[in-house]
């Protein structure tokens, strides 16, 4: 199994210009090819294929303005990964995270933004309408506590904790207090199974060593089997 996802960036015509001024017209063919893959490895996480943070702030950022409170935004940590890491290894938690990285890719679609925060940290900003919250919070669930299998057969039991946040729920549509508030909503439910949904309340949730504390009042969907 090779779980790691390739995708190819983009990169605009004014880097095209600029570059061709200084590099020889029979040279511009393998120049651009490489220019293009450093370009895109730029905006991309290597081992899940994942946009790094400011390529995923961005497009975040731009599906907020453009579907209002239709977005959504969601928040996936991986439960017990250092226990994986420390007992079957660091390769084995590797693959653990390009499956995740793949998951939440096939789950979220083509128009989202998925990023990779850092470690076993994820961040999806995807169209998700009031109607069809439940069912695909209760999906992504199902997704992620479903083993990964490794290249030689075996398989690792694997989990995750979700919250997500709306602007019809929150009352905002900046990314960031989106975020504080489903980060709030994750740790909520922690290694409960479920995904939960923030309040308004969970966008002034005071941290905790770094990391935001949970509030009741959460809607809760998915628990897994």
């Amino acid at each position: 199994m090779n779980p790691v996802l390739h995708t190819r960036g983009r990169f605009g015509q004014r880097t095209l210009l600029l570059t061709t001024a200084v590099v020889p017209l029979t040279g511009w063919t393998v120049h651009a090819v490489a220019l293009h893959r450093r370009l895109a490895a730029s905006r991309r996480d290597p081992l899940t294929g994942l946009l790094r943070r400011d390529a995923y702030t961005a497009r975040a950022r731009q599906i907020l303005r453009h579907r209002g409170e239709d977005a959504a935004v969601v928040m996936v940590d991986a439960d017990h990964f250092k226990q994986i890491n420390d007992t079957l290894g660091h390769a084995t938690g590797d693959a653990v995270l390009a499956a995740f990285g793949a998951r939440l890719t096939a789950w979220a679609g083509p128009r989202a933004a998925v990023g990779r925060l850092g470690g076993d940290e994820f961040a999806l900003v995807l169209r998700l309408p009031r109607g069809r919250r439940e069912v695909r919070l209760k999906q992504l669930v199902r997704m992620l506590h479903t083993p990964v299998t490794l290249d030689d057969g075996r398989t690792v039991d694997v989990a995750a904790s979700v919250g997500a946040a709306t602007p019809d729920m929150v009352g905002s549509r900046d990314l960031s207090v989106l975020q504080r508030a489903a980060d709030a909503a994750l740790y909520d439910g922690k290694h409960s199974g479920r995904a939960h949904l923030a309040t308004a309340a969970h966008a002034t949730t005071p941290s905790v060593n770094g990391r935001r504390a949970g509030r009741p009042g959460t809607a809760v969907w998915g628990r897994a089997a």
